[in-house]
């Protein structure tokens, strides 16, 4: 006999409850094997006082079961409170963030009958790290994080799913014709682990012509994988393209525990009405049974929901006169469900237990790469400077400070000004000052570095960050200005 499986569970915020107490109905009634363990997240908790969202108490269930079934949430807005989708995806090391889409056509109204795609998401990088800061009175910075280690690792799940799920092609969306070393990273590391999957198609697209073609043609995608943010835009562009956002749910898997929900929020403006549409999250918790080796009640719950649909009991956010023949609310929906467990659609492809038992992804360690000559070649000193005098004399004030270092260029949020730039700057306070060796190509020191601060320090100039300039086995590592 198969043991209750240990399942830590959250009804969330708004829709919530309704929606996950008709999600763990039909998972009764279909036999699911799990010991449930309840915990509190979300705006209670952030309401008594702690920014997370979440308590200790939870952290220990969720340290104890390793899997999540969790439902909407709502995040104060405001400062202070940081998202907790986010805090659990990073706390318990959920790398990937797996969303399939796919169109119900006729039954649920949509322009792309034929689209059935996957998105492989990376979810613990890029600039959902948070790390921002107000640097001057005019700008704020957010800063975009991409490592070798976490685009292998996204980029090689992605490549082992459409191996593991008879998937035949894998595209990557980036935008590195901007961001050539964020996002040009990424791309070349799935270039170099796509080389090990000779059986699978393989293409890159640019994030915004890629976001187009996924409203337009999704067809012509199977799996997609991206970075963070793109990840998170596309896949509700897809969701919202297969007929609802309401529709779908998603997997976020690590090596050591997993966390399944649906991909749309709280919806406050309906909490309360019992008019919720359960799929999203009875979905999420179909892929968690199959994470839980639980595959035939995957399938019976899967196939029974299948049926549903094409029975026309439909949830107001995809009824149509044309293909529903009643509307129901969350629990009648849930019923209808219920009343077909055991039965097959007749339109779509049902759900099959050999289906379900797919090859396990195994995912090797991912290590650090190997340390490279780095050497270092200037600093980045940003400053602080607002003055009606033209950028000209703050390059004149640089130069009379720099000692040892020569100032090679000044930009305004990327865009040279000086020198000899033909770029007409609006008036500003935040500048990128350039410092390099007096002779160009020689390397400089942290202590000449220092010194330059100090000097700044003492003139009472107010730099606000610096960054280093290095070179990594004899290549650049930095970018330089638009227009340099």
């Amino acid at each position: 006999m198969t043991q209750n499986a240990p399942v830590t569970v959250a009804y969330g915020d708004g829709i919530g409850p309704e929606i996950m107490t008709a999600t763990l109905n039909i998972l009764e009634k279909a036999g699911a094997k799990l010991a449930i363990e309840t915990i509190e997240i979300g705006e209670k908790v952030y309401k008594r006082g702690i920014a997370s969202g979440i308590e200790d108490s939870a952290w220990e269930s969720l340290s104890r079961t390793k899997c999540f079934l969790k439902a909407p949430i709502t995040t104060p807005q405001g400062g202070g409170f940081k998202s907790l989708n986010v805090t659990v995806r990073k706390s318990m090391a959920l790398f990937a963030n797996i969303r399939p889409c796919v169109s119900y056509h006729p039954f649920v109204r949509t322009t792309q009958p034929t689209m059935d795609m996957v998105i492989v998401r990376e979810n613990e990088e890029d600039l959902y790290a948070g790390i921002e800061h107000r640097q001057t009175d005019n700008v704020m910075q957010c800063l975009k994080l991409i490592s070798e280690t976490g685009s292998e690792r996204i980029i090689r799940y992605a490549f082992e799913y459409a191996r593991a799920h008879g998937r035949k092609k894998v595209t990557c969306i980036s935008k590195d014709n901007i961001m050539k070393m964020t996002d040009g990273l990424f791309h070349r590391v799935f270039d170099r682990v796509g080389a090990e999957y000779p059986e699978l198609e393989k293409n890159h697209m640019i994030v915004d012509i890629g976001a187009a073609k996924i409203a337009a043609a999704p067809h012509i995608f199977d799996v997609v994988v991206t970075e963070n943010l793109y990840g998170d835009i596309i896949s509700d562009i897809a969701a919202e393209v297969s007929g609802s956002v309401g529709l779908c749910g998603s997997s976020n898997i690590g090596q050591h525990g997993a966390m399944f929900e649906a991909i749309h929020g709280s919806a406050p403006d309906i909490a309360g009405q019992g008019i919720a549409n359960p799929s999203g999250l009875l979905h999420a918790a179909v892929l968690m049974l199959h994470h839980l080796g639980q595959g035939d009640v995957a399938d019976k719950i899967h196939n029974a929901w299948l049926k549903t649909i094409e029975d026309g009991v439909h949830t107001g956010d995809v009824f149509s006169p044309q293909f529903s023949k009643k509307r129901a609310n969350t629990q009648e929906f849930a019923d209808a469900v219920i009343e077909r467990l055991g039965e097959m659609p007749l339109h779509f492809k049902p759900a099959t237990a050999a289906e379900s038992k797919q090859p396990a992804i195994r995912m090797p360690t991912i290590s650090l790469p190997k340390p490279a000559d780095k050497t270092l070649h200037g600093v980045d000193v940003f400053m602080h400077w607002r003055d009606a005098r033209p950028v000209d004399a703050l390059a004149t004030e640089m130069k009379a400070l720099s000692n040892s270092l020569k100032l090679a260029s000044i930009d305004s949020r990327g865009l040279l000004v000086w020198p000899d730039s033909a770029a007409k700057a609006e008036n500003g306070d935040h500048w990128r000052c350039r410092f390099v060796a007096a002779n160009d190509g020689d390397k400089i020191t942290h202590a000449q570095i220092a010194q330059l601060l100090q000097a700044l320090a003492e003139a009472g100039l107010d730099f606000i960050k610096t960054e280093n300039l290095y070179y990594f086995d004899g290549q650049r590592g930095f970018t330089v200005a638009q227009g340099q």
